[in-house]
């Protein structure tokens, strides 16, 4: 009896320390997304959506860590248990709902279109007619363009947003498609500003465009939803995620 004793003291404590050491794991597109995350020159993953997460953390009293990988492989990889949740700037669309689950949502951005500038001005399907547009894969503008752009204009799909950026430099493509805070990140950089600019906004559309940035997790993650709902929305209003944005943006985020 005594060991048997000894033995469930020791699997009680083996449970109580692995749950004691159990992180909370976000999972993030393995390229460059400024402002929203990039790798600074030690390795180390930094940007808006990173220090957002760490307040959330924080407020969940959690230890977390961060998992990533190519876009298209986010939604696979949490169902396959890689890590708990998507943080990755990823629109909470009613497609996406079928295989997984959402928070709140943390941040909003429109679509829109950017272009050389010697190319037309406008972001309507008359104004890209004839028009080749670079669409990064598996994105909320890739079904956008089947819907609206298909019949007027031909389509390039770039596995990162860094390929596109790079041919429609190069000449080699006439618009890219996108969110529109990274695309006008690229705008203001050493790369961009010289060749490109804001060809506008394109029409939204709720079905397609979705309602916001939210954190994806399984369907079944019923206890890990409400932690982060809540945790959002805490530093949300303790001021925490205002202080985080003004270091980064002129304007709130969070949109409407």
């Amino acid at each position: 009896m005594k060991l048997l004793s000894i033995l469930l003291t020791g699997a009680a404590l083996s449970v109580s320390s692995a749950a004691a050491n159990a992180e909370v794991r976000f999972g993030i597109m393995n390229e460059a997304y400024p402002p929203f995350f990039t790798k600074d020159a030690s390795g180390k993953w930094v940007g808006w959506e990173i220090e957002l997460m760490d307040a959330v953390c924080a407020e969940m009293k959690e230890t977390c860590s961060i998992v990533d990988m190519s876009w298209d492989g986010l939604i696979p990889g949490l169902e396959a248990k890689k890590f708990d949740v998507i943080w990755s700037s990823m629109s909470i669309t009613d497609e996406r709902k079928k295989t997984i689950d959402f928070t709140t949502k943390y941040y909003n951005t429109p679509s829109k279109l950017i272009g050389a500038k010697d190319g037309e001005t406008g972001a309507s399907p008359e104004d890209v007619a004839g028009k080749t547009i670079g669409i990064q894969v598996s994105t909320i503008q890739s079904d956008y363009y089947k819907k609206y752009f298909a019949d007027k204009a031909s389509e390039n799909t770039y596995t990162t947003l860094d390929e596109a950026f790079q041919d429609l430099s190069a000449g080699r493509i006439d618009y890219v498609f996108g969110d529109s805070i990274p695309l006008s990140e690229f705008l203001k950089s050493d790369f961009g500003k010289d060749c490109c600019e804001d060809k506008g906004n394109v029409k939204d559309d709720p079905a397609i465009l979705g309602s916001g940035i939210g954190g994806g997790l399984r369907k079944d993650d019923h206890a890990l939803l409400e932690k982060l709902n809540a945790a959002i929305a805490a530093v949300r209003a303790n001021g925490k995620y205002a202080e985080i944005s003004k270091k980064y943006f002129d304007f709130d985020p969070y949109g409407e």
